[in-house]
């Protein structure tokens, strides 16, 4: 353990005094982390600290929040420092602590010391460290610095639990002054001697030199009270710019506080001008609402001190817990005539003026609706679902027995006519090609040996092996031909995947693909049982695809074929239509979609209704 000298004995006496007095700390977060940085300094003799937080993932999104002294000191120590500072705050985030000398390994002589502590913050993620630069010290001098730097770890604990506890007995005050503001309300029974009892109490609470308050008729403000005034003229000009400055809060339905702060974009000249003609130093207004809608607004006026936020959110709080008292009075202190016609105008607004906008509009659409329903004729059309087909399908299948060994299309490809589908394995047939073709010339010389010899019975022997030997090169040269399956004529593969058989063996005659022509698609569709009796002769309509559903094309009616078929557990016709406009290249035979079958206009009503009325005349009929 080293011994300080005692000059840097009362530094450190004087920070840990500090320390205490940061705990008990009541100013700005701001100040209060420039002196938790100060202090951690003059604790570790440092020449600099730094307070960084991490905003992210990586090393590079290290903050830096502050630092002590403002300005970086230019010495090699220090450039060295913010080199390695990085990887400092990284040891000390993950470990809570770090001693990292700066320069060179650690020995017995005096090194540069970068000392961390990770600060505990409540409610915080991102990891926050203090880190001090000590520039000539010790190993065993820089781990007893560390001992002193943890102290600071729980500071901010204690700073963050002193300003929520100020704040809350802020919070509490604030409330009982307004719950004493609403005993003075409440205890009164006549609306103008309650309006006047919370201007007075509003007044003395936020010592005020006037408070007015006005109440919204018909659009505009009217002046009901000011406080510590009896009796005043409504005719009086001071009277009529307070009122207009108070429907100028009305209007924008904002708090107006005048002189304006900085960045605030509120019209105040009504303000302004009625300020400037009383001679008011401070002025604000707040709009009181009730039910979500301005009724009144209440106006202070202050000499001296500007109304702070603190003053403005209890002001907020008391106009919100009077307003409904003040209502309340303002509606049954009136003589019963002018509450039946109060009571009747609210009645017939929310009939016929802006309240109750959705009760209204339903009405008059229901109305619109019903007489639509009943007058507006509409095309009718059935809807059924189709399937494109194709009027020629040919079948290719294996021509002998094999393996796959290339297949280049899928299905739904367009093909050419020539085109290979799919190709057999050849190794074996080339294998069988050479035998028959060794053998042709083997049989080919024996018998041209006989015929030297003068042996005709050999040499006919010969030419019967060597008319053997070809007809298999022949069979073998066919299959060979064969062994690239290729379609009879130009259309789209519908069926038949076999990619995934690619090795696989093949029975000769086995059906591997079929190909549909597309130039000669057509359209069938199924009309169910129930709407056939509408479909007339040569009908229009039009049709949609799944696939492209955006796009309609027109088609006719040709042919109705009169058997029903049982499909999805209900009864359908098929009905054999053509598409009236050039065939699109993307369509294939298998495609499905909605076609729409015109029959005549008919009554919108009708054609809401009628199938429920069929089933109601089914249900009901014995």
């Amino acid at each position: 353990m080293y011994t300080e000298p005692t000059s840097s004995q009362d530094s450190v006496s004087r920070a840990l005094s500090e320390l205490t007095r940061l705990r008990q700390f009541a100013g700005s977060p701001a100040e209060f982390w420039n002196a938790l940085l100060n202090c951690a300094g003059v604790l570790a003799g440092a020449t600099q600290a730094i307070l960084a937080v991490k905003k992210g993932a990586t090393p590079e999104t290290w903050q830096k929040l502050a630092q002590w002294p403002t300005q970086t000191p230019g010495d090699r120590f220090a450039q060295l420092f913010i080199k390695r500072l990085v990887e400092v705050v990284e040891q000390c985030s993950s470990a809570g602590t770090a001693c990292v000398c700066l320069e060179g390994a650690v020995t017995a002589g005096a090194r540069p010391f970068a000392i961390s502590v990770r600060l505990v913050i409540p409610n915080m993620q991102e990891p926050c460290v203090a880190v001090a630069l000590v520039p000539a010290i010790t190993e065993p001098q820089a781990h007893d610095i560390l001992l002193r730097l943890q102290m600071l770890a729980d500071t901010p604990v204690s700073y963050q639990m002193n300003q929520a506890a100020q704040q809350s007995r802020t919070d509490i005050d604030k409330f009982a002054s307004v719950l004493d503001l609403m005993v003075l309300v409440n205890t009164e029974k006549k609306y103008l001697a309650a309006a006047m009892a919370f201007c007075n109490g509003v007044s003395a609470k936020f010592r005020c030199d006037r408070v007015s308050l006005g109440w919204e008729v018909n659009g505009f403000i009217r002046l009901q009270a000011i406080s510590r005034t009896e009796k005043f003229e409504r005719g009086m000009a001071a009277v009529k710019a307070l009122e207009i400055a108070m429907e100028e809060a009305l209007d924008q339905d904002e708090e107006v506080v005048w002189p304006v702060a900085e960045g605030i974009s509120l019209v105040t000249r009504d303000h302004a001008a009625f300020a400037k003609d009383q001679g008011i130093q401070n002025l604000c207004s707040l709009p009181m609402r009730l039910d979500g809608k301005v009724v009144a607004v209440l106006t202070c006026e202050r000499q001296g001190t500007p109304f702070s936020e603190n003053d403005l959110k209890e002001l907020r709080m008391a106009c919100d817990q009077a307003v409904r008292r003040l209502a309340d009075l303002k509606a049954l202190d009136r003589w019963f005539g002018a509450r039946m016609m109060a009571a009747s105008r609210e009645k017939l607004g929310k009939l016929v003026g802006v309240e109750n906008t959705w009760a209204k509009c339903i009405g008059v659409l229901v109305s619109v609706g019903l007489i639509l329903l009943v007058a507006l004729r509409l095309n009718y059309r059935l809807e059924a679902k189709f399937i494109l087909h194709s009027d020629e399908l040919a079948y290719v299948t294996a021509p002998f027995e094999g393996f796959i060994d290339r297949v280049p299309v899928r299905v739904g490809d367009a093909v050419k006519s020539g085109q290979a589908l799919l190709s057999l394995d050849r190794r074996d047939l080339e294998l069988e090609e050479s035998s028959a073709v060794a053998d042709l010339a083997r049989f080919a010389r024996e018998a041209e040996k006989a015929r030297a010899a003068n042996l005709i019975a050999d040499m006919r022997i010969a030419q019967a092996m060597a008319d053997q030997a070809k007809s298999k090169l022949d069979l073998v040269r066919y299959r060979l031909d064969q062994a690239d399956l290729k379609p009879p004529f130009d259309g789209v593969i519908v069926e038949g995947e076999q990619r995934e058989r690619i090795g696989a063996p093949v029975k000769q005659g086995e059906v591997l693909f079929k190909v549909a022509r597309a130039d000669n698609i057509y359209v069938e569709a199924e009309v169910n049982e129930r709407d056939v009796h509408e479909l007339k002769p040569n009908a229009t309509g039009e049709l949609a695809f799944t696939s492209q559903p955006k796009l309609k094309f027109p088609m006719k009616v040709v042919r109705l074929i009169p058997a029903a078929q049982p499909k999805e557990a209900q009864n359908v016709f098929i009905v054999r239509c053509e598409v009236t406009v050039p065939r699109e290249v993307w369509w294939r035979p298998g495609m499905t979609g909605i076609a729409k079958i015109n029959v005549e206009k008919r009554s919108l009503l009708w054609i809401v209704s009628h199938r429920t009325i069929d089933y109601l005349r089914m249900l009901l009929w014995w």
